[in-house]
């Protein structure tokens, strides 16, 4: 056995030509382990079902492209007759790319091998859907000398070498636990950490048990974070809002600040208090601590990159704030004093 470790030195490394992250669907199925969380009866598999008979075909999928080509969808909770009438539901023309199996072996237990055979035969497969994960694992839970964190993390890495050694995807429908983490909802993924630390990428479904909408929440190594709002009508998961990391962060910001770029708009300098500027810009619902915080907070975010320079400086009892347009480009290196 060679005890000697395989390096490389950072030169060669930058200078090496590596291949590009290979997409089955453009920015939210990167080639790796995905997994996709839900409770159950909450529309998971009409989803991958749907997913699978897009990707087949080429098809785009909420407006993203997608790479044609072969998929292999493990349905282990069906029957072919089922299947049969989903897939009645959702297209009069099947396409002849995408392969099913209703029983499979278990991860450890003939599963690895049964991918491998399949994919050798099907070369032009990007795309494996497991359906769901539990189905090909064994009951050894948290058992055992590794606990349940290291199986957890050995059953998904053992599904993460064979899509990391044919660069395709694989994407394994999983279930979220009923006690919820309202502050993580990533946390909420049924097991140990163990499974979302070795994925590549994690989605988490919710929808309400009443409602025809839901949220997909993605995160991954490969992906933003994204936030997608979902409409489940006839039988499909239908796209109403996609926004990213950058959407969400303007989104909970306050809009005082825009309103304070609306009051900047005809002026080049104001000088004075929070409870100055809340009546020259006529506001009663923020208090004068507010004003303080979200300057302090958001100015940087909101304010200088369309040069408003706010700075602040405490004189005797009062605290007197300055704001002041300059070009854009030198927002960040200004340096503004107040007398």
């Amino acid at each position: 056995m060679d005890n000697n470790l395989k390096t490389v030195d950072a030169e060669t490394l930058q200078s090496t030509p590596m291949a590009q992250i290979l997409y089955i669907l453009e920015g939210l199925i990167p080639q790796g382990v995905i997994i996709l969380s839900g409770a159950s009866k909450a529309g998971k598999s009409w989803l991958v079902l749907w997913l699978a008979l897009m990707v087949a075909q080429g098809l785009p999928v909420w407006g993203l492209p997608t790479l044609r080509c072969d998929v292999l969808y493990l349905s282990l909770e069906d029957t072919p007759r089922r299947l049969q009438n989903r897939l009645y539901n959702l297209t009069d023309t099947a396409p002849d790319n995408l392969y099913f199996a209703v029983t499979s072996g278990l991860i450890g237990s003939g599963l690895e091998e049964q991918l491998i055979a399949f994919l050798s035969c099907h070369p032009n497969t990007k795309l494996i859907i497991i359906d769901t994960l539990q189905k090909v694992r064994d009951s050894r839970g948290g058992t055992g000398k590794a606990g349940m964190y290291g199986n957890d993390y050995d059953d998904i890495s053992s599904i993460k070498r064979i899509a990391d050694d044919y660069n395709i995807a694989i994407l394994l429908v999983h279930h979220l636990r009923k006690l919820k983490d309202s502050e993580d909802p990533f946390n909420n993924i049924s097991g140990s950490t163990g499974i979302i630390g070795a994925a590549d990428t994690n989605y988490v479904l919710h929808r309400k048990r009443d409602s025809n909408t839901a949220t997909l929440l993605v995160s991954g190594r490969d992906v933003e974070y994204q936030e997608l709002t979902l409409q489940f009508n006839d039988l499909i998961w239908e796209l109403v809002e996609r926004k990213n990391s950058e959407d969400i962060h303007k989104a909970e910001l306050p809009q005082f600040l825009f309103q304070v770029l609306d009051f900047m708009r005809s002026r080049s300098e104001w000088v004075g208090t929070a409870t100055e500027l809340l009546a020259a810009m006529g506001e009663q619902e923020v208090t004068s601590n507010m004003v303080t915080k979200y300057l302090g907070q958001f100015a940087r975010d909101v304010l200088e990159p369309v040069g408003i320079v706010y700075r602040t400086k405490r004189t005797g009892k009062s605290r007197l704030i300055k704001l002041i347009h300059c070009d854009s480009n030198d927002a960040n290196d200004t340096k503004i004093t107040i007398y």
